[in-house]
C-alpha cells in the first residue's frame, strides 16, 4: 500500500522502564526503512489501555477499563461479539486483528499528565503498545496525544471533551470520537432558552485546565447569543473536593444561573455542596428560581450526585437508553449494553461506550488497510463514515480527526425507576446542529501535521 504521509524515521529506545510517576525526555534512534515503532512480529499485538485507576475521574476510568476489556474479548472471538455484529464495516470477523491475538497493558494515568505521559511511555517502549487509548482528563488526552505522535503509534482518544484535543493541540496521530464542548453549547443553547428563556444571569465554576475553560468558552458563547449575561467565572482546582467557599459569593452575586463546568467526582462534590447550601431552591435576586446547568455528565456522575441531579439539564456523547427510546437509528446501542450488562451486571456509561468503540475503530482500520503501520491507519480513518455503533451515522472528519454525531441532551429524572436509570433524554440533537468549520475561532491555533510512523 502506498501512505500518502512519510515522515521522518526513528524508534524509541527500548530498555527504559517508565515509572508511573516519572516524566522521561523522548528518545528517538534510527531503524530499518521498512519498519515502524512496535511493528508486531509474533501472532499477538499489543494495545495500551491508559485510564485514571486513582484520582477524581477514577470511576469513569474503571469503567472504561470495562470497556476496553469486553472490546479485546470481542476481537478475539470471545462472548458475544458485540457491536461487531452491528457495525456497518465488515471487517472484523473475531480472529483478532489481521489474523493477531490481541493482548493488552494497562496503567494508571492518576488525572495528572506526567504521570499519564510516563505509563504510556512505559507501554510503548517496555510492553511494546501500537495504539495507546483511554484518558478521562482533556489535560491527559492532549499530554498524550502529543507523546504518541512522537512516538509514531496512533492515539485513540478516549473520554476528553475540550476543544483544544481536535483544537490547537490536534495531531496527526490523534482520533477522537467523543464529541467535545462547542457541540455540547450548540446542542444545549435552544434547551437552555426554552427552559429558563433569554433573560437570564449565569455564574460559573470552571474546572482549571484546558476542559473547563473551553467548556465554559463555549457555554458563555451561546448563552451570550441568546442574550443572557455572564456575571462571573471563578476557576476551581482539580484536586479540589470541597467547593462550599465558592457557593456564598454565588448567592450574592446576581446571578440566577450556576454553571458548574465540573466532571467526575468534582462535579458530585460540587453540585452537592450547592444543593446543601440551598442553591437549588432558592430565588435569586432577580426574582427568578434559582437553575443549576451541568453541560457534561454521565449516568456514573449521576449515580454519585444522587437526587441532587434531578432537573439538572446537561449533554452526553451517548446513553444506553438510545436505541429503545429513540429507535433505529442508534442501532448497535443495545447489543452492548446487554454485552456489557452480562459481563458486568449493570450498563455502561458513555465512557465505556467511546472506549470500546475507539478500540473497535482502530482494529477495523488497520484490517481495512491491510497493515498497523500507523500512517495506513490514518489513510484508513480519515473522512471515514460509519454507523451501527450507537451514535447513528458518523463521520471520522479527515480535517481534524473529530467525530462528527448527534449529541445527546439529558436531564436528571424527578422520579428515577432505578439507580442506573437516573438521566432521562431530552432530545438527540442532529449532527447538522452541531457541526462546524475545522478552522471555527475555538479550534483555531493548531495543524495535525504529517503522520508519524516513527521509523
Amino acid at each position: 500500500m502506498s501512505f500518502r504521509r512519510q515522515t521522518r524515521r526513528g524508534i524509541l529506545k527500548t530498555g527504559i522502564a517508565a515509572g508511573a510517576g516519572l516524566a522521561l525526555p523522548t528518545i528517538f534512534t534510527a531503524r530499518s526503512a521498512s519498519a515502524f515503532t512496535n511493528e508486531p512480529t509474533g501472532s499477538s499485538v499489543t494495545l495500551g489501555f491508559n485510564v485514571p485507576q486513582s484520582g477524581p475521574y477514577a470511576d469513569e476510568g474503571a469503567d472504561e477499563l470495562r470497556a476496553f476489556e469486553l472490546a479485546v474479548e470481542h476481537l478475539n472471538g470471545e462472548g458475544d461479539g458485540g457491536m461487531m455484529n452491528t457495525f456497518s464495516s465488515k471487517e472484523l470477523t473475531g480472529e483478532g486483528i489481521l489474523g493477531k491475538r490481541v493482548e493488552y497493558v494497562t496503567g494508571d494515568t492518576q488525572t495528572k499528565s506526567d504521570a499519564a505521559r510516563a505509563s504510556a511511555r512505559s507501554m510503548i517502549e517496555k510492553d511494546g503498545a501500537v495504539m495507546i487509548s483511554g484518558g478521562s482528563s482533556s489535560g491527559v488526552a492532549v499530554a498524550v496525544q502529543g507523546l504518541c505522535q512522537e512516538a509514531g503509534v496512533i492515539f485513540m482518544a478516549g473520554l476528553t471533551h475540550s476543544n483544544d484535543t481536535t483544537g490547537k493541540d490536534r495531531k496527526a496521530n490523534g482520533f477522537r470520537h467523543f464529541f467535545n464542548a462547542y457541540q455540547s453549547g450548540a446542542a444545549l443553547g435552544p434547551v437552555l432558552e426554552t427552559l429558563y428563556g433569554t433573560d437570564r444571569k449565569a455564574y460559573h465554576l470552571t474546572a482549571d485546565y484546558t476542559w473547563g475553560w473551553t467548556t465554559q468558552e463555549s457555554m458563555q458563547a451561546v448563552t451570550e447569543d441568546l442574550g443572557w449575561e455572564t456575571v462571573n467565572n471563578v476557576l476551581t482546582p482539580l484536586a479540589a473536593t470541597d467547593f462550599s467557599s465558592y457557593i456564598t459569593p454565588i448567592l450574592q452575586s446576581g446571578a440566577d444561573v450556576l454553571f458548574l463546568n465540573h466532571y467526575g467526582g468534582n462535579m458530585v462534590n460540587s453540585l452537592t455542596n450547592a444543593v446543601q447550601f440551598g442553591l437549588k431552591d432558592a430565588m435569586a435576586q432577580t426574582g427568578k428560581q434559582f437553575e443549576i446547568v451541568v453541560p457534561l455528565y454521565s449516568e456514573l456522575m449521576a449515580r454519585g450526585a444522587g437526587e441532587n441531579i434531578r432537573g439538572i439539564p446537561g449533554s452526553q456523547n451517548w446513553d444506553w437508553k438510545l436505541e429503545n427510546q429513540l429507535g433505529e437509528r442508534y442501532r448497535g446501542t443495545n447489543v452492548f449494553t446487554q454485552s456489557f450488562g452480562e459481563k458486568y451486571g449493570f450498563p455502561p456509561s458513555q465512557a465505556a461506550h467511546t472506549c470500546y468503540v475507539q478500540t473497535l475503530l482502530y482494529a477495523d482500520a488497520v484490517q481495512r488497510a491491510g497493515s498497523f503501520n500507523p500512517c495506513a491507519v490514518v489513510e484508513a480513518l480519515e473522512d471515514f463514515e460509519f454507523d451501527g455503533l450507537g451514535n447513528g451515522p458518523t463521520l471520522y472528519r479527515g480535517a481534524d480527526h473529530q467525530c462528527l454525531k448527534d449529541v445527546v441532551v439529558t436531564r436528571g429524572k424527578e422520579n428515577p425507576d432505578n439507580e442506573f436509570d437516573l438521566v432521562e433524554i431530552v432530545e438527540a440533537t442532529p449532527v447538522e446542529q452541531v457541526t462546524y468549520p475545522p478552522d471555527h475561532p475555538m479550534f483555531a491555533g493548531g495543524a495535525l501535521g504529517e503522520c508519524n510512523e516513527g521509523a
